[in-house]
């Protein structure tokens, strides 16, 4: 049985990680700074910005998720999000380095891309990774500095260290505000319609501990379509006309490409918000 920490287990995402790891035969230990709201793993309380708390937080374990983070901009001051992310991802690095854990999984963000695409349109879409990297906002630069410090690390030491760039994560209770973006496609503009289940960015971190992976890499994490009813052809020519839309897109299909996790890490999204509404 492998042991896992997940940083940030109390949260959205993470809740549902450390659930699915546990279905899986994982023993996981859920590091935060506070309890999840329904807890099911053990709890242990660590500020990842300190490199002491963080060796001890992951002492024993073979492998850590690490989701901790401030999660989004506009949640505090840029200097502050920037200095938490940046700071506790070299941490969550160096201590799984100095413990000599097999394996790092962590939360890039999809806002490497460059969301909200209001300065910088999309190059072409779908987007997929060889997309290039416009961060806008500082936690979007932690983000990307947290990928050239993965591919530091394991140049370094041969860890393994695999990033997600996980789209908008959803729970089953939030597709309901899903018709509300409808009536006008800029609303949700901002990352090209897309989202993500928390249960498939679950899955994408349970398959990213086994995947055969080398070095640091990072894939594009969301749903198989987008949060819209309305055809990518439509959306496209209304808000990016100027964009490229590769041919044998379908109608309603991601335009954040998750080919690449398909292929490497067996990622296939199993939710949609077309099952709740």
């Amino acid at each position: 049985m492998k042991k896992v920490v997940v940083t940030g287990g109390s949260g959205k995402a993470g809740r549902a990680v450390v659930r699915d790891l546990l279905e899986h035969g994982y023993e996981v230990l859920n590091v935060d700074v506070l309890p999840s709201s329904n807890p099911i793993a053990p709890f242990l309380r660590a500020d990842l910005t300190d490199l002491g708390q963080t060796i001890e937080a992951l002492h024993g374990a073979e492998a850590v998720v690490h989701l901790a983070a401030i999660p989004a901009p506009g949640l505090s001051t840029p200097e502050i999000t920037f200095r938490v992310n940046i700071t506790s991802t070299y941490n969550v690095f160096s201590a799984a380095v100095t413990l000599g854990l097999e394996r790092v999984v962590w939360a890039s963000s999809e806002t490497t891309l460059g969301l909200p695409f209001d300065r910088v349109q999309p190059a072409y879409a779908p987007i997929d990774e060889a997309h290039p990297l416009y961060p806008e906002s500082s936690y979007a630069v932690s983000k990307v500095l947290g990928e050239e410090l993965a591919r530091q690390f394991s140049r370094w030491n041969g860890l393994p260290i695999v990033g997600l760039r996980l789209s908008n994560v959803m729970e089953p209770h939030d597709y309901q505000r899903f018709p509300s973006f409808w009536p006008d496609a800029r609303l949700r503009k901002w990352n090209l319609w897309g989202y993500v289940d928390a249960r498939d960015v679950a899955q994408s971190c349970r398959l990213a501990l086994d995947a055969t992976i080398q070095g640091a890499d990072a894939f594009i994490i969301a749903a198989a379509d987008t949060v819209m009813n309305r055809p990518n052809r439509e959306l496209m020519a209304e808000v990016f006309p100027n964009v490229p839309l590769r041919d044998g897109v379908g109608d309603f299909e991601t335009l954040l490409s998750i080919q690449k996790g398909h292929q490497q890490l067996g990622y296939t999204p199993q939710y949609t918000w077309r099952d709740h509404v």
